[in-house]
């Protein structure tokens, strides 16, 4: 709605030769109901730009938006505030363009820009965990909103099958495999204990038998094939899929992380110190110098990860964004700084940091531990509750908020329980349109009268506003929100009010074509989550 208002400022302004910029329309909603619905200080900010008085701005445009039909009344208050009654009858008729669009409504034109957006990013050593699953479903639903507002979008997987985690996990296999044949084996220390090493171990004694007489290297590499194919599937069931995945061994092979220390070395940020090569950060303003590589000669994880940032630059996004778990909060900043050194445009790359999950059962939390093995799956979680109440619940928080996933609200089919609340609203929509079988000719909207029916074509409207404003802020938090609201607004509706009444056809038909546009912005909104909208339940 307020997006409606301030394109009809925008071209009265135009119309009445105002100097303005886009940022200076602010609409607002009064803290009292009688001001009016939306308002607006713009007169203020446009004071000084044009040189004239507030009150004669506020005059000039009630006088030249009076006249659109989506105004029901418009006041000037106190030294310049102009507020706006919004006029019913124009609001109903946009249910006319949300059925016109169906599944395409919200969606926004091509803009001719590309993101690349990284996430997961977990090296192969073991199962996606919950932890994992935050950053793989927020990243994914990134990646549809911005899709939805009009960029062609590539999603990546970066990885790590090199370094001493990937030799350990080969050594844990080794060892297990040994023991599955009789066979005295040292188990590593801080090895992998979980039960999914057992199970490779189990499948390499079945296909290459006990005789097996290999090295570290072949239970490394099957080790990686098979978790890796393991990863897919778990994201191939939370409807995740990748575009590409990146290999950190290619940024060694092709020397690139030499290239950065040779460009920091003639900007004189390196020097040499016990041996090790540093980042001098502190020299640009960081708070510490960084060691970039060991003085065993092995890169510190920030090296290739600076190597890779400059090289999603190079391919020529317009944007890269990172969805990182809290655990890289010190990290990136270092990356960034460096990115910039190399004379990159570092304000391309935004990176979403979120905050830890805790599975709670019984209202207790349970304890995990991956290097352990004690920890719950991500396939764990969906074959409990689903892969819809996943992915809601893993946004239905804001990133930078702790996440408790309350597994006995999970498995609730009850208003207590978000998603299935919003997905019986659509589901209860479809019902009833199911049932309506007369052919609907020359609806009458304006028989939409009833104050509920108005402020859910409001919030209807609001779609497309909250679809830019969750790409500008990069928080899907709002857009489940916005769901839920949506959705509880209908379900009161509904309680309250008949959709089909024998006695009234023409009330009857406005209405049928009423729920129809609401389940058009349910389906559109949970199919941007990922989430599936059952026409029955």
């Amino acid at each position: 709605m307020k997006n409606l208002v301030i394109d009809e400022i925008k071209r009265s302004l135009k119309y009445l030769n105002y100097e303005f910029e886009d940022g200076d329309i602010n609409i607002s909603v009064p803290k009292k109901k009688e001001f009016g619905d939306l308002s607006t200080n713009i007169a203020f900010l446009l004071s000084k730009k044009n040189k004239k008085n507030p009150i004669e701005i506020s005059k000039s445009l009630k006088k030249n938006l009076i006249s659109v039909n989506l105004f029901k009344e418009i006041n000037i208050a106190g030294p310049g505030f102009l507020n706006f009654k919004i006029n019913p009858k124009s609001i109903v008729s946009y249910i006319s363009e949300i059925i016109k669009e169906d599944e395409n409504y919200g969606k926004a034109n091509p803009c001719n820009k590309k993101v690349l957006v990284e996430f997961v990013s977990a090296n192969p050593t073991g199962p996606l965990t919950v932890g994992h699953g935050r950053g793989a479903i927020l990243g994914d639903a990134l990646s549809n909103i911005f899709e939805w507002n009009g960029y062609t979008v590539q999603r990546e997987y970066y990885y790590n099958n090199a370094g001493r985690q990937m030799r350990i996990l080969g050594e844990s296999v080794q060892s297990r495999f040994m023991e599955l044949i009789g066979k005295k084996y040292i188990f590593p220390e801080d090895g992998y204990q979980g039960d999914y090493i057992f199970s490779i171990a189990k499948e390499i004694l079945e296909k290459q038998g006990k005789d097996l007489n290999e090295d570290n290297d072949f239970f490394k590499e099957y080790a990686e094939s098979f978790i890796f194919n393991h990863i897919k599937k778990t994201l191939k069931n939370l409807n995740i899929s990748f575009d590409s995945f990146f290999n950190e061994k290619t940024l060694y092979d092709n020397r690139e992380i030499y290239n950065v220390i040779d460009i920091l070395k003639s900007k004189k940020l390196i020097y040499e110190k016990d041996g090790a090569v540093w980042f001098e950060g502190t020299k640009v303003g960081r708070d510490n110098d960084r060691v970039l590589i060991k003085k065993t000669g092995e890169p510190t994880y920030r090296l290739p990860d600076m190597a890779y940032h400059a090289d999603k630059i190079k391919r020529g996004y317009d944007l890269c964004i990172d969805v990182f778990g809290a655990d890289h909060m010190d990290a990136y900043p270092d990356v960034l700084e460096v990115v910039k050194q190399l004379g990159y445009d570092e304000s391309k790359i935004k990176v979403i940091i979120h905050q830890f999950i805790s599975i709670l059962k019984n209202g207790k939390t349970v304890k995990m531990s991956t290097r352990k093995g004690t920890f719950i799956t991500l396939d764990d979680l969906v074959d409990q509750v689903g892969s819809d109440v996943v992915r809601y619940f893993f946004v239905m928080r804001g990133i930078n908020s702790h996440l408790n996933f309350d597994l006995d609200i999970a498995k609730e089919k009850s208003e207590k329980n978000p998603i299935y609340y919003i997905q019986y609203a659509n589901a209860r929509i479809n019902t009833i349109l199911e049932t309506y079988k007369n052919k609907i000719k020359n609806v009458n909207l304006e028989l939409l009268t009833e104050e509920e029916e108005i402020k859910i074509i409001y919030k209807l409207i609001e779609f497309k506003e909250t679809l830019i404003k969750v790409k500008n802020i990069m928080e899907p938090q709002i857009l489940a929100n916005y769901l839920l609201e949506l959705s509880s607004m209908f379900h009161k509706y509904y309680a309250k009010n008949r959709i089909i009444n024998d006695n009234n056809i023409k009330l009857t038909e406005a209405r049928i074509f009423f729920i129809k546009s609401t389940s058009i912005v349910i389906t559109n909104g949970l199919k941007i989550l990922g989430i599936s909208a059952p026409k029955k339940m």
